[in-house]
């Protein structure tokens, strides 16, 4: 199998377009322009690269970034083995040499001092110097850079440098609307519409709690568990407590609040 081929999408993954997001990222990725997602867990930004990805036909990378993540894990390192030392690309690099879209997903999980390896392919240059091997790489022409991330969760020690950030397009996103987000689950479990409605508004409630008690809401992911358990013959109460409430929260009174909206819509 070609290389390249093992990182394409070979089947469209179901996105359901809110606005003009689709019509912006074709237009971004004309120029190879870096584009940066915003917007809360769970809400699609992830489905969205994909779809974009394969809607482009262009093969697709992506990281999902963590606390102990290196640059060295980005850009590639030195490996032993029975000959000695051999390089190994990291996955940022792969794509820079194959021309793929490279998706680095919840960016500011990641070490500030990881981040700003990504500068040089974000400008004029579109470069990657790799240090350690003494080479400089130039981008393939049909590269491109994405990054996500949760704007809910930034803080003064996570949050992303202005110098990185002004590198990028962005584009915001949240939950969809009611009936929407009722579709989406809906055409991703084959739920009954209607089952799928009486999800979303259990999610509604929590959302309602956001900065009350919770972090953050019911991820439209979180619906698509609970339709999933009810799918395979899971009670809807119990569906809904262990895929949607039990994950966001360990706070005894908003459980409860919670629980008896379950018994109220699903009663």
């Amino acid at each position: 199998m070609n290389e390249t081929e093992q990182y394409r999408i070979a089947k469209e993954p179901f996105y359901q377009a809110q606005g003009k997001e689709i019509k912006l990222f074709e237009a971004a990725y004309k120029s190879r322009m870096p584009v940066m997602l915003k917007g809360p867990t769970g809400c699609g930004k992830s489905r969205f690269v994909e779809h974009m990805a394969w809607r482009l036909g262009k093969p697709l990378i992506t990281v999902a970034c963590n606390e102990d993540m290196t640059a060295s894990d980005l850009v590639g390192r030195f490996l032993l083995d029975a000959n000695g030392t051999r390089w190994q690309d990291g996955p940022l690099t792969i794509a820079a040499r194959m021309g793929a879209i490279c998706y680095l997903d919840e960016i500011v999980e990641a070490r500030q001092d990881t981040t700003v390896v990504i500068h040089p392919l974000t400008d004029y240059r579109r470069t990657l110097p790799l240090d350690k091997k003494g080479e400089q790489i130039s981008a393939h022409p049909d590269f491109q850079l994405v990054i996500s991330y949760n704007p809910g969760y930034q803080n003064l020690m996570k949050d992303l440098k202005q110098s990185t950030k002004q590198r990028f397009s962005a584009m915001e996103f949240d939950y969809a609307s009611a009936e929407v987000e009722s579709e989406i689950v809906a055409k991703e479990t084959g739920i009954d519409p209607e089952v799928a409605s009486k999800l979303v508004k259990i999610a509604h409630t929590a959302r309602n709690l956001k900065g009350h008690g919770l972090s953050e809401g019911i991820s439209t992911r979180l619906l698509v568990y609970a339709a999933t358990l009810m799918k395979d013959g899971i009670e809807a109460q119990d569906a809904c407590r262990m895929a949607m409430v039990r994950p966001i929260t360990d706070d005894a009174d908003i459980r409860d609040t919670l629980d008896n909206a379950i018994d109220s819509i699903f009663g």
